[in-house]
């Protein structure tokens, strides 16, 4: 995966680098460089090839299958919720720059929502006849931290910023909520481990090229993230401690996203990975993120 988070770092995500100095020092990419770089990456959730993958799926194990089934849920479900969820955002643009690449996060998410279904669909062949009824059963999978962050937490603090798309602070709160948490903490975490397993064991490649696709774009969403914030929190207290107050609330509850039902939430695995593994993985790279937008989690003279 070391090649792969190269590849990644092009897309301006600091999360990617390898040390908090590389963070501190990077130039963060500007909205319409972003836009520009999207143009540059467009891709087709109906051209990946699952033909392979059916064959592995069907040589899985029950163990195995029943894994995926669960651990990809939160990532149908989750990119359906963002997609659905972000219009404020693309509301309280500032710029026309901002506005079209916001319009291509939107389209972005919504092309990996479809992804998912052809996966659950084609591969997983999940019953349902349609939407509704596919989503309605890989809901079935999802823990209660799922519920809490994405048709909570996510869903006021998008009609916050529906309510008064001028507000910076709902705008603030959005961004820390949607790129910082979802997106950066959670969702990257997760398809990096998910990912460097497939390749290890060469399963699912067709998948693996389409959540790749995705994880490339989810670093670049999270470059804006990180660009926004430092904009907004480099000159106003009381919005860093906005995002910080965000942070500290989301953090734990995005932590037991991943957790299996009935796991220890502090001792759990992912495929084959630890959740020490996990969480360092996780913690590292919100570190760098944090430390381009010049916030530490933990305010100076405050005990961690």
């Amino acid at each position: 995966m070391t090649e792969t988070l190269a590849e990644m770092a092009m897309q301006g995500d600091p999360g990617t680098l390898a040390t908090e100095e590389q963070a501190s020092k990077i130039k963060l990419l500007e909205p319409q460089q972003l836009y520009e770089l999207w143009e540059r990456q467009h891709w087709l959730s109906h051209e990946i090839d699952f033909a392979a993958d059916r064959t592995h799926w069907e040589n899985l194990s029950d163990e195995e299958r029943d894994w995926f089934v669960w651990g990809l849920a939160s990532f149908f479900i989750g990119e359906e919720r963002v997609t659905t969820q972000f219009s404020g955002l693309v509301m309280a643009y500032e710029d026309e720059s901002e506005e079209a690449f916001l319009t291509t996060q939107q389209v972005d998410e919504a092309r990996h929502t479809q992804f998912f279904d052809r996966f659950y669909r084609e591969v997983i062949q999940i019953e349902g006849d349609n939407w509704e009824q596919r989503l309605a059963r890989v809901r079935e999978e999802l823990n209660d931290a799922f519920v809490k962050l994405f048709d909570e937490e996510l869903v006021e603090a998008n009609q916050r910023l529906v309510a008064n798309p001028r507000d910076p602070a709902a705008k603030v709160d959005f961004v820390t909520t949607y790129h910082m948490v979802i997106e950066g903490t959670l969702a990257l975490t997760g398809q990096f481990f998910i990912v460097d397993y497939l390749e290890r064991h060469n399963l699912l490649p067709g998948f693996c090229d389409g959540f790749k696709k995705v994880a490339r774009d989810e670093h670049r969403h999270v470059a804006y993230g990180t660009w926004f914030l430092k904009e907004k929190c480099g000159s106003s207290d009381a919005m860093v401690a906005r995002m910080r107050s965000c942070l500290q609330e989301l953090l734990p509850v995005a932590s037991g996203v991943l957790v299996p039902k009935g796991a220890d939430p502090n001792d759990w695995t992912l495929l084959d990975y630890t959740s020490d593994q996990v969480n360092e993985f996780a913690f590292k790279a919100l570190t760098r993120r944090l430390k381009a937008i010049g916030v530490p989690l933990v305010a100076e003279g405050v005990p961690a």
